[in-house]
């Protein structure tokens, strides 16, 4: 382009760190997903290494789910997995992928101990 044609540049930009993988806690894999269940396994398996167990369901919506074993030591799978079902499964579309924040907190009440 010639010099003096008027022509401008506006550019916006901005970046942030990412974790991998790209979500933290669970990991929802619609029925007939193009990436799969062992494709999918096998790729945490390199990323982070025995840092998600995979829980297969039998929900018409849902292949299986990837829990951060974080979680795992909080709650147990099927509390979690119920908590799901009701909440996030008749959401999910055939094919997708489903990050879910699933942050648990434990609170305590009422503690009465002898001394």
């Amino acid at each position: 382009m010639a010099k003096g044609n008027g022509l401008k540049y506006s550019i916006d930009l901005s970046f942030e760190e990412i974790k991998l993988p790209p979500f933290q806690e669970i990991l929802i894999l619609g029925k007939n997903s193009q990436h799969g269940k062992i494709g999918i396994s096998k790729s945490f398996d390199m990323l982070v290494p025995n840092g998600f167990e995979l829980v297969e369901v039998g929900h018409p919506l849902v292949e299986a789910v990837f829990v951060n074993k974080r979680i795992l030591s909080k709650m147990p799978k099927e509390k979690i997995i119920d908590i799901l079902d009701d909440k996030v499964f008749p959401f999910v579309s055939e094919g997708e992928l489903l990050k879910v924040d699933f942050r648990v907190t434990i609170s305590y009440s009422n503690i009465e101990q002898e001394f």
